[in-house]
């Protein structure tokens, strides 16, 4: 089976450093570098399709454009790509949210992937009107993906819940296809989540043996729902011609982070009620040593940034051998970024993805398998 590539549209903005954000911290100033405008997300939409990415990621949150929106107009400037939504099931009704769904699909040629993100920080959460704990957050999830899976099938849903209660809820047009779900989470009640709902669990760039182990996690979980579920990675990338130049681009976005910025993003993620985060954060510990905590794999970018803060560094070979390292575990999706992301598309595109087809791993999606080519005879 062909390995699946999704890339990262920045709605926070672009840099060529590091845009910092996420999980309650603001974007920092250098999101202001290159503005998220539809102009230049469309530019890094059209270059990831043409790269044979399949899917790009938009992040949700006070931080950055709004997904559902920034993505809509992006589809109209793109062919291809499908696009893998963030968004917060506690911000909207699911009724409302499945004919979104259904809508998005239609108007786009079926390019909607969901990524179903319980909550944000409490107090990020409140902002916007929601005073559930983070459990009782993860449980209305799970209302919230009964309802919609049951009204993409066509179903009329009542259901008086914990947390949600809806009443003849039916779609007049369902999705055509349905939005594979997208879902991530460390703590035990989010595993049971996705175990029941997800078409794919997600999880940042932890090192292999960490991954291993969420991967058994889930699978066992999901085996006693009698369900099988696919399994992603979260990860940014530095992949260039030789280890030494993308060890010295590595370098040069460290020397960019801000000692007093790091101090104060450190501080805000330190308070973060995200099993996930936490995870992140003792991988690096808030200090700039020993940063490379497996081979290839640098915890430098979570010094500035919530959420993923890992990234695979090294020449081609080694970033390809590193993601077929991560496949021999079971991860078939990679959902990528780089600093700046129109560049960095083209760096991972030219120069990891060629090494994979080459070994078997990777197909362009947009064009046809050696085997399937069409045979044109010589004219006589």
């Amino acid at each position: 089976m062909s390995l699946t590539f999704h890339w990262f549209l920045p709605t926070n903005g672009d840099s060529r450093h590091v845009v910092g954000g996420g999980h309650g911290t603001p974007a920092t100033a250098s999101g202001r570098d290159r503005p998220p405008t539809v102009a230049y997300l469309s530019q890094i939409a059209r270059a990831a399709e043409d790269l044979g990415f399949v899917g790009a990621l938009t992040p949700t949150g006070a931080w950055c454009e709004d997904a559902w929106l920034t993505t809509a107009m992006v589809s109209q400037h793109s062919e291809r790509l499908k696009f893998l939504v963030a968004f917060r099931p506690g911000f909207v009704s699911p009724t409302l949210a499945a004919q979104m769904a259904a809508t998005f699909q239609r108007q786009s040629g079926g390019r909607l992937l969901l990524n179903v993100v319980t909550g944000g920080e409490s107090h990020e959460q409140r902002a916007y009107g929601d005073f559930l704990d983070k459990d009782a957050r993860y449980r209305r999830t799970g209302e919230f993906l009964h309802i919609v899976r049951a009204l993409w099938e066509g179903a009329t849903v009542d259901l008086a819940g914990e947390h949600l209660r809806v009443e003849e809820a039916r779609l007049a047009r369902v999705p055509d296809p349905v939005p594979q779900v997208y879902f991530g989470g460390s703590s035990p009640v989010a595993g049971e989540v996705a175990a029941r709902y997800a078409d794919v669990y997600l999880t940042w760039g932890e090192p292999p043996a960490q991954v291993a182990e969420k991967i058994a996690w889930i699978r066992e979980l999901a085996a006693e729902e009698g369900r099988t579920v696919r399994f992603g990675i979260r990860l940014h990338v530095i992949t260039r011609d030789t280890s030494a130049q993308a060890w010295a681009e590595a370098d040069r976005l460290l020397a960019g982070f801000d000692p007093q910025t790091v101090r104060s993003v450190q501080a805000g993620l330190a308070r973060s009620e995200s099993e996930g985060q936490r995870r992140m954060l003792a991988l690096h510990g808030g200090s700039r040593d020993g940063l490379e905590i497996h081979p290839n794999l640098w915890a430098g970018i979570g010094l500035v940034r919530g959420g993923a803060g890992t990234a695979l560094v090294g020449s081609h070979e080694e970033v390809a051998e590193r993601i077929r390292e991560y496949h021999a575990l079971g991860i078939e999706e990679f959902v990528l970024s780089g600093y700046p992301h129109l560049e960095e598309a083209y760096w991972f595109g030219e120069g990891v993805l060629p090494r994979l087809a080459a070994q078997g791993l990777w197909h362009h999606p947009h064009t046809p398998r050696p085997q399937q080519a069409a045979q044109v005879p010589f004219a006589s």
